[in-house]
């Protein structure tokens, strides 16, 4: 298999799970900017959306969009528990996560990155950030994870977007359960390996 990914985006969720399921893999830099690869080659000619992360299976079957792409991954290491069984309560209840986190949280960042953005409007989207963030660290009341005790590909993805506001200088102190969170997935030893690898410790 094949990740293309981009240091610090949100590949990073895919590129972490890939490494909790102790799955081979080969991860591919795809420049988000020249939309190149290292050798060269037009990222475009693989993923004509031109954004990552993208999967490529060893048939050269691809697959696109990070919550599809945790959830396959989960799917092939049933026994690591990464994700609920399909067609269970608990599965719908991760892809709830999995959705929220990229409609509510993910996808509200994406005006802070653009220099194009007015700064107002930016201080709109920081301001629902913290409802949405307000949120989550009322769901971790009393949870390790997400999903309850066991870490999830939810949990990937919610590190990886909560790690966007140092950057983009949202301050999330006062969010004591989402904090702690961060700093439980921050430690776990393949989220250490993918941030090696991404060269961003």
């Amino acid at each position: 298999m094949k990740l293309y990914y981009s240091p610090g985006a949100c590949s990073l969720s895919p590129h972490i799970v890939l490494r909790e399921a102790g799955l081979a893999f080969e991860p591919v830099l795809a420049s988000t900017k020249t939309h190149k690869l290292q050798d060269g080659t037009d990222y475009y000619g693989i993923n004509p959306l031109g954004y990552v992360p993208m999967l490529e299976l060893d048939d050269g079957t691809r697959l696109r969009e990070g919550p599809a792409i945790v959830q396959y991954v989960a799917d092939q290491v049933p026994n690591k528990n990464l994700a609920p069984a399909n067609g269970t309560l608990p599965r719908y209840r991760l892809q709830e996560w999995l959705t929220f986190i990229g409609t509510e949280i993910h996808k509200t960042f994406s005006p802070l990155f653009n220099p194009a953005t007015p700064e107002d409007a930016k201080n709109q989207f920081r301001d629902k950030l913290a409802s949405r963030f307000e949120f989550v660290d009322k769901q971790l009341e009393g949870r390790e994870y997400v999903m309850g005790e066991h870490f999830s590909v939810a949990d990937a993805y919610l590190y990886v977007v909560t790690r966007w506001t140092k950057p983009m200088n949202i301050d999330i102190s006062r969010f004591k359960n989402l904090t702690a969170h961060n700093a439980r997935i921050d430690a776990r030893p393949a989220v250490q390996e993918a941030l090696k690898v991404e060269k961003l410790v």
